[in-house]
């Protein structure tokens, strides 16, 4: 695979795009009379001559160098190019996929919080997607030093700065500590036209940055919980019946014997309850009736001499 005299191959070409390379050079190897360009579907095959950008070719097919390629190339065709020695030219082949890497903080951030002095400390993590967009760039800075480029060269590039442009964009978007999510799209747009500039300046363009999730502390996870928890269920009286109805809806099955013992302890608490409210409507029904009346044994509602309680259907003589 590569660019060889007519002694080894004839063929110039990158037969196995990957999707971690962006892209790939040959050394300075000899093209000869007879050698073929073959483009692939995602590639274009930039020529390059004493360092210098000589054609780009976008079109996919399989190309005779000497009389399709040489005659479009700005200084090689000048060039007779029947000679036995060749030409010792780079051919540049350009993967024009969109890439799609994940991203992480690398440390934790320190945000601003109410009540926490040293900040409250988040990590983030989601995608960014990009592509090459300015080939006389990504040559200029890149290329003229390196074989190859991978994706993971501009994964590390990003999350070099994606710490400082994180805090950045919360600052200025993150309206509540504790629901960046709900600012989620806000903040990453703002870290993408940021992180657009930065890759800008090596050829490569960032077309998406999105936010899958923030992570916060365990301590301050447990407490959105039961802070949720809290206003869901509202009191523990309420929350009490709730789970006794449940019990009962469900035979009174428990999971284990701690359950058991949990479900037990909350029927006792609710009968108690009740005894207890039946208590007090007994002294409220006392309290308001007047001197010398009659009330049942049974409920404690006023008789008013009736042969029967007209609450509860006790019999009173």
């Amino acid at each position: 695979m590569g660019l060889f005299s007519n002694q080894l191959s004839n063929v110039v070409e990158w037969n196995e795009t990957r999707d971690d390379v962006i892209f790939w050079k040959w050394a300075n190897d000899e093209i000869k009379k007879g050698s073929r360009l073959i483009i692939r579907p995602g590639q274009d095959a930039i020529f390059m001559y004493n360092g210098k950008t000589e054609g780009i070719f976008k079109d996919e097919g399989n190309f005779d160098i000497e009389s399709q390629i040489i005659p479009f190339l700005s200084t090689l065709k000048g060039i007779k190019f029947g000679f036995n020695s060749g030409v010792r030219a780079e051919v540049l082949f350009i993967n024009t996929k969109e890439f799609t890497i994940k991203w992480g903080t690398k440390n934790a951030i320190n945000i601003p919080a109410p009540g926490l002095p040293g900040g409250m400390p988040i990590r983030a993590f989601g995608i960014f997607t990009c592509k090459v967009s300015d080939y006389d760039v990504l040559i200029d800075k890149i290329a003229g030093i390196k074989q190859q480029f991978l994706v993971d060269d501009v994964k590390e590039r990003v999350i070099a700065v994606v710490d400082q442009l994180l805090m950045k964009w919360i600052s200025k978007e993150g309206k509540d500590i504790f629901n960046l999510q709900a600012n989620a799209f806000d903040i990453a747009k703002g870290m993408r036209e940021d992180l657009d500039m930065e890759l800008l300046k090596i050829g490569i363009s960032i077309t998406s940055v999105s936010i899958q999730s923030f992570s916060y502390p365990e301590e301050v996870r447990a407490m959105q919980e039961k802070a949720a928890a809290q206003s869901m269920v509202g009191d523990m009286d309420k929350y009490q019946k709730m789970a006794v109805a449940d019990s009962l809806a469900k035979g009174g099955k428990g999971g284990s014997s701690a359950s058991d013992m949990v479900g037990l302890q909350m029927g006792m608490a609710m009968g108690q309850q009740m005894v207890n409210e039946m208590k007090q409507s007994m002294g409220n029904n006392q309290a308001q009736a007047p001197a010398g009346a009659k009330f049942c044994p049974n409920c404690g509602t006023p008789t008013n001499g009736a042969n029967f309680c007209s609450n509860c259907g006790t019999k009173l003589a």
